[in-house]
């Protein structure tokens, strides 16, 4: 479980096949002295766990599964990539319970520069629309927002979130452009009550 609050930008240093997934190594300045092996870490918001760690570097298996899901297929050697650690009991959540389970990936739709914030829009899926809110939670790429405006399109639904500068300087957030990809997770509460409003068990 994570809360959205990325505490590092690492980078892509390996990139390898395995079996129809990959194994990616990931650059970070965390002590990885401190994070065990076996440990989940959010990887721009996909939950990846680590398999090997040497020096400030640590390996991790991506599934064919993740891969269809994700934008993870799109990294390069270099990419940028939001890191998170899993939270301890007891641990400030700074912003809402994540999962790391991405349920989609957005597009950036356009990028507003203001006086104290980076407006950017985002393209989703149809399918997640009935998901985002306005003034609810979304974590992007691993990072936790708040919606500014939801709007529902024929094909699809366009958002909105407000960066603030700390939020773009210590996050993957600075390098997105229009038509850049990002990992799209949507409120774990709005998917547990959507559940219940369907099934038609509750309806019994």
């Amino acid at each position: 479980m994570f809360s959205g609050i990325v505490t590092d930008r690492g980078r892509v240093c390996s990139l390898d096949s395995n079996a129809g997934g990959l194994v990616v190594g990931i650059a970070t300045s965390w002590d990885l002295q401190r994070v065990a092996k076996g440990a989940s870490i959010a990887c721009s918001g996909a939950c990846l766990t680590l398999t090997e760690k040497s020096g400030d570097r640590f390996r991790a298996d991506v599934s064919r599964e993740t891969l269809s899901r994700t934008t993870l297929g799109l990294w390069k050697v270099g990419s940028p990539v939001n890191l998170e650690r899993s939270l301890a009991m007891g641990e400030e959540i700074g912003g809402h319970m994540v999962s790391g389970h991405v349920d989609a990936v957005a597009t950036v739709a356009g990028v507003e520069e203001q006086d104290d914030s980076t407006e950017m829009t985002f393209r989703a899926p149809a399918g997640v629309a009935p998901f985002i809110a306005e003034k609810g939670s979304i974590a992007l790429d691993g990072v936790s927002l708040t919606v500014t405006f939801v709007e529902d399109r024929e094909q699809d639904c366009q958002f909105g979130v407000s960066i603030i500068p700390h939020t773009r300087h210590v996050t993957t957030f600075s390098g997105l452009a229009p038509g850049d990809y990002v990992n799209l997770e949507i409120d774990m509460l709005a998917r547990y009550m959507h559940r219940l409003l369907e099934s038609r068990h509750t309806r019994r």
